[in-house]
């Protein structure tokens, strides 16, 4: 008897424990600005994987440089201007993506208003954008009738907006929600006001993108030529590969890495355009 209602108390306290801790589970913690970034440009790395793929192309690089200089100190810069290859990739993929879909929202949004002014629904008309809209949404939107249909439309929504992690989709598909749910007969002027502002942005993003590429490419342009004379001069046998060699030769070429480097960040800096927060990223809105 003793042993059975020592059980029972052990399973009562075990009970109340996990009543206790599972009403004091921790929050899931969100993305870390690495993975909403690769989210962003598309791509299907972990930032530990895209880590990784950035330190194997400096090694790979770093190989390779070495072998054809035949001095590891001429070898280094190259080889840490081509681990951000990676990055340099990925970022221009997450540009051209994300000014994808704010140049397909003006067309997309019209199409919801003229879905909804022809007698649609609003689940209707973006199913029907889903598969008429511009490329990008129907990309975008593709699982969009599955996803509703089994967990509905709001959730559908917010699913869709953590996959696009973009600005100008969170405040779209933010007002999607808010319709669906309070519905009225504002929806389709609230839309076309919308599309009117977004295309707006996309026309103000597109001058900027244009204005500050020239720029880019001679700050880019001013820092890999030098380190390519480098190479070619090294890569054969003589005065230039012995020179950089020896200890003078690591000290010049120090010192004009570091300042390589500052140079590019500094200037990078300078020409970077600030990102849009994602300030509605996941917001749930009132019932």
């Amino acid at each position: 008897m003793r042993l059975v209602a020592a059980l029972a108390s052990g399973t009562a306290v075990g009970l109340a424990v996990a009543l206790v801790l599972g009403g004091f589970r921790p929050r899931p913690r969100p993305p870390s600005a690495l993975a909403e970034w690769l989210t962003q440009a598309g791509s299907s790395l972990t930032p530990a994987r895209f880590r990784l793929l950035t330190a194997a192309t400096f090694v790979a690089a770093f190989g390779a440089f070495t072998a054809l200089a035949g001095v590891w100190t001429v070898a280094l810069v190259p080889a840490l201007a081509a681990a951000a290859g990676p990055r340099a990739y990925l970022g221009r993929a997450r540009e051209r993506r994300l000014l994808e879909v704010q140049r397909a929202w003006p067309d997309g949004l019209r199409d919801l208003v003229a879905s909804i002014g022809a007698g649609m629904s609003l689940q209707r008309a973006i199913e029907t954008m889903a598969r008429t809209g511009p490329e990008p949404l129907r990309r975008a939107f593709g699982r969009f009738p599955l996803l509703a249909r089994t967990i509905g439309v709001p959730a559908a929504l917010e699913a869709i907006r953590a996959e696009l992690a973009d600005p100008t989709s969170d405040r779209v598909i933010e007002v999607l929600i808010i319709a669906h749910r309070r519905g009225g007969s504002l929806v389709p002027k609230i839309l076309g006001d919308l599309a009117a502002a977004t295309t707006r942005d996309v026309w103000a993003a597109e001058e900027i993108a244009t204005q500050s590429l020239e720029q880019k490419i001679n700050a880019r342009a001013v820092f890999v030529l030098p380190w390519l004379v480098l190479l070619a001069l090294t890569a054969r046998q003589g005065a230039f590969r012995e020179f950089y060699g020896t200890r003078l030769g690591g000290v010049v070429i120090a010192v004009g890495g570091v300042m390589s480097l500052a140079g590019i960040v500094v200037v990078s800096r300078l020409g970077r355009e600030p990102d849009e927060p994602r300030v509605l990223a996941g917001s749930e809105p009132g019932p």
